[in-house]
């Protein structure tokens, strides 16, 4: 029995089929539903689990090589959200693009995780170093 990291046997399963340069979604509450990319649904209320706590677990094994995040979320979030965000990333290549042009990376993911968050555009693609 697992006593301690990731305990979800889903996200555990999906995590270890991840290789060099795949990309993962970490999508917020409201993120569009992606039938041909499997998802594994964390939500249980309104902000639980968020992104940012989701990334933070993820991190224990697996290296970010590069993330991506919608330019909206500079927009739509407070300074303190975004000072947490970019603190996560300290290090790592962060880009900020259109929400448009952020969803064209979705399709070429390996999966998806969706979470409780409910912060606008928390939405984040991080691809495995």
């Amino acid at each position: 029995m697992l006593k301690s990291g990731i305990l979800n046997p889903a996200l555990l399963h999906l995590l270890a089929r991840v290789r060099h340069t795949n990309t993962l979604v970490i999508a917020d509450q409201g993120f569009p539903f992606w039938p041909h990319l499997e998802t594994v649904d964390l939500a249980l209320v309104s902000g639980v689990p968020t992104v940012l706590q989701v990334l933070d677990a993820i991190r224990e094994n697996f290296t970010i090589g590069q993330a991506w995040s919608a330019a909206e979320f500079l927009e739509h979030n407070d300074a303190d959200r975004q000072a947490e965000l970019r603190r996560r990333f300290a290090g790592i290549p962060l880009e900020f693009e259109p929400h448009p042009q952020f969803k064209l990376r979705v399709p070429h993911a390996i999966g998806l995780i969706r979470t409780g968050d409910a912060a606008p555009y928390a939405n984040l693609i991080i691809e495995s170093a």
